[in-house]
């Protein structure tokens, strides 16, 4: 069974960084992509980026290029999003998701079976 752990959300002023974990367990790296998504109050859930965990091609949204970093330490099984230059309206929960498929090809909420709990990201302005 696959388990996803956020961490590491919290409250940031605009123009700040921040960076959430996502600890997974029970999946095999070669055939996996983790995905990064969030969900702002009376907002639709959003896909933000995705990595392949068997050779890391990232995917951003257009909304976070530049901005955001996906990363992976396979050796600890953790994903990472750094992100900088933060604004009011990234607030939101941010979920990881995982997917079993190794590529992030079609990065579609849709694909993802496996998500964590989820963990709050609030930019003041």
């Amino acid at each position: 069974e696959v388990q996803l752990v956020e961490s590491g959300g919290g409250l940031v002023q605009a123009g700040g960084s921040l960076r959430v974990s996502c600890a997974a367990s029970g999946l095999s790296v070669d055939d996996y992509a983790i995905g990064w998504f969030r969900q702002a109050p009376g907002k639709e859930r959003e896909g933000v980026s995705c990595i392949s965990l068997s050779d890391g091609s990232t995917f951003y949204a257009d909304s976070v290029k530049g901005r955001f970093t996906i990363s992976t330490d396979n050796a600890k099984n953790t994903v990472y999003l750094q992100m900088n230059n933060l604004k009011p309206e990234d607030t939101a929960v941010y979920y990881c998701a995982a997917r079993g498929f190794s590529h992030c090809a079609g990065f579609r909420e849709s694909y993802f079976g496996s998500w964590g709990q989820g963990t709050q990201v609030t930019v003041s302005s």
